[in-house]
């Protein structure tokens, strides 16, 4: 399997909270939900059902797998939110117990085994390992060198500070630009593949 990063991403490379006021609100980040009005059913709903349809897991860090875990099992009648609540997921937490995995099928994954879980899902045959937020688990994806894709939905506009998913451990790694698509919000989604 590869690992595939979605994100909404602003231009100042901020990746905290796009979808809601009170998502996530460390460091003082006041502006939830930015994403919002950039969001192209058509282009971006298109691309993410695609690759939805293409994926055989799904990882999360824990707070984007609770959000997730409120959100998704009530929605059903399209094709990603059919893949979502019918793939089978993992989650990175030290703090979860089997009794706090609503959401099924859910496998815990503890911290101390996360590179190594990560690691042999992508020696399995399959497609795509679906992620999308956990600003901090994506982090150490990119420092471990665990990401085959990135899909980054670069919007227009800057927010001066937030979450992002790239380390500041100087570590160089090279991606080649498959695709760009415009979408109507003037937002550009871009397809990253890791240049080995």
């Amino acid at each position: 399997m590869k690992t595939l990063i979605t994100e909404f991403i602003s231009l100042d490379g901020v990746v905290q909270a796009p979808g809601g006021a009170d998502e996530d609100t460390d460091g003082g980040f006041r502006h939830g939900g930015w994403s919002m009005k950039y969001f192209d059913p058509v282009v971006m709903g298109g691309m993410f059902s695609e690759l939805a349809g293409e994926s055989d897991a799904l990882l999360q860090g824990r707070r984007t797998y609770q959000v997730s875990a409120a959100a998704w099992p009530d929605r059903s009648g399209d094709p990603f939110s059919d893949w979502i609540n019918r793939v089978q997921k993992y989650v990175v937490s030290d703090t979860l117990t089997e009794k706090d995995l609503t959401w099924n099928p859910t496998t815990i994954i503890r911290g101390s085994d996360f590179e190594s879980t990560v690691a042999n899902l992508r020696a399995q045959p399959g497609g795509y390992i679906y992620v999308y937020g956990s600003a901090e688990m994506v982090r150490s994806l990119l420092a471990a060198d665990l990401v085959d894709e990135l899909l980054l939905t670069i919007e227009p506009i800057i927010l001066g500070g937030g979450k992002t998913i790239f380390a500041d451990n100087g570590k160089a790694l090279p991606f080649t630009l498959e695709s760009t698509v415009k979408a109507s919000s003037g937002a550009q989604v871009c397809r990253y593949v890791r240049a080995r």
